[in-house]
């Protein structure tokens, strides 16, 4: 009886303790288990000006080539945009210091406007700034850093 009251209280504090320690664990391991994702939708327009006031729509940049430049323009990630423009990356934030990627990156066009409007510069590259939206949780323990571009522009 003594052994089976013992029993009890042991199994009653382990399951008091239980939720605590994954908490811990989670906190812990939140910044382990993270990533940085960025993307965006790219526009065939020298500053993504849409024409409201006539009903034209400004089309998307397809195939176009992104990178993720930092610093002295070194590429950390690229990308190709798809059909509609849209491009995306996945970044570990254990290589990638978000603090370091809102200041000291900026995500670049390398494929030249006139691709997409024989009538836009031939010259020049689209840039854009990181943005910072906001935080996914994933499967509880799985946190999503999102970012995106502040808008692209010729500099």
């Amino acid at each position: 009886m003594a052994s089976t009251k013992l029993f009890l209280i042991f199994l009653l504090a382990a399951l008091i303790a239980t939720p605590v320690a994954l908490a811990q664990l989670g906190g812990l391991l939140g910044g382990l288990l993270g990533l940085i994702h960025v993307d965006g939708v790219l526009y065939c327009s020298l500053n993504r000006k849409i024409d409201v006031i006539n009903g034209l729509n400004t089309p998307s940049f397809p195939n176009a080539s992104v990178q993720l430049q930092c610093g002295a323009g070194n590429v950390v990630s690229d990308t190709t945009t798809n059909g509609s423009g849209v491009f995306s990356f996945v970044l570990d934030p254990l290589q990638n210091i978000l603090s370091s990627l809102l200041s000291n990156c900026s995500l670049v066009v390398t494929t030249p406007l006139s691709t997409c409007n024989a009538s836009l510069p031939s010259v020049g590259l689209l840039q854009s700034h990181l943005q910072l939206v906001g935080n996914t949780v994933s499967g509880g323990l799985l946190r999503i850093v999102n970012l995106i571009p502040a808008g692209f522009q010729l500099p």
